[in-house]
């Protein structure tokens, strides 16, 4: 006869195992999954995101992006979403904007100053909420941005949803790349692919060609260098809207990626 906590890790174990069915259910539909990550925050992760998105859209591509984010949560800023996320009938809805639909934490905030002050535990079952009750029909792509850092909350995101590789957002400075780094081998200790390397805030401020070493050292593809432009101060839709040379940028890393996932065994769309 089993013992009260054998029976317990043994529940455990099922809800668990429940848990990883209806998310995979939920992402059935997704053709391809893309982590966008970085070792430190500041360097433009979520930035890269949005427009990357926003560039896959402009390809005729359906694209999801997931917000996990969960202590500084702005995608939806970067997007110019104005409209939130439904929840009917025990589902998320995602909002839409320039044929992006998105979910964020920032849309389960009653105050948009508010500070997220989470434990691990509580981070993690936030993320399998959403992964659980999104409803986020066929989508060519799903773009996850994810919380910077090698601890609990990017743990969580890589153990939980099945990528098919991660882009790795770092920028000309040295302590960038060390930070970049680490978050490579976190990638690499989980048995996950890495798509490559893009090198953000390129130019005459900070420089350029660091990403592009860092991809050399760690053996990773590099996707290409995004300029400091002051077109990113217009907050009113991602900037690959408003720039053509920032729309050429983000093609030829669309480009890379789709070449990458290709060499990865993760054909894209």
């Amino acid at each position: 006869m089993a013992s009260p906590q054998e029976n317990a890790r043994l529940e455990q174990i099922k809800r668990q195992w429940a848990q990883k069915r209806q998310i995979t259910d939920r992402l059935s539909a997704i053709k391809t999954k893309i982590g966008v990550y970085s070792g430190k925050g500041g360097v433009g992760k979520t930035t890269v995101s949005v427009n990357l998105a926003a560039s896959l859209a402009l390809e005729g591509n359906k694209v999801g992006l997931l917000d996990v984010d969960i202590d500084c949560p702005n995608a939806n800023k970067v997007l110019g979403v104005t409209e939130v996320a439904d929840y009917v009938d025990g589902q998320i809805i995602p909002a839409e904007k320039w044929g992006v639909k998105v979910v964020s934490m920032a849309f389960f905030q009653e105050k948009e100053d508010e500070a997220i002050i989470w434990r691990g535990p509580m981070v993690h079952n936030a993320i399998n909420q959403f992964l659980q009750q999104t409803e986020w029909g066929e989508l060519d792509y799903l773009i996850v941005d994810l919380p910077p850092g090698t601890s609990d909350s990017p743990l969580t995101v890589m153990q939980t949803i099945p990528m098919d590789g991660f882009v790795v957002v770092t920028t000309p400075q040295l302590l960038a790349n060390v930070d970049a780094k680490r978050c490579i081998n976190m990638i690499r200790k989980l048995n996950l692919n890495i798509v490559g390397v893009v090198e953000n805030y390129t130019g005459e401020v900070f420089g350029q060609g660091a990403g592009s070493i860092l991809a050399t050292e760690v053996g990773a593809d590099y996707l290409g260098n995004i300029a400091l432009r002051s077109s990113y101060q217009d907050n009113s839709r991602p900037t690959v809207l408003l720039d053509d040379e920032v729309s050429t940028e983000y093609d030829d890393i669309t480009a890379n990626i789709k070449t990458s996932l290709k060499a990865l065994g993760r054909e894209a769309p």
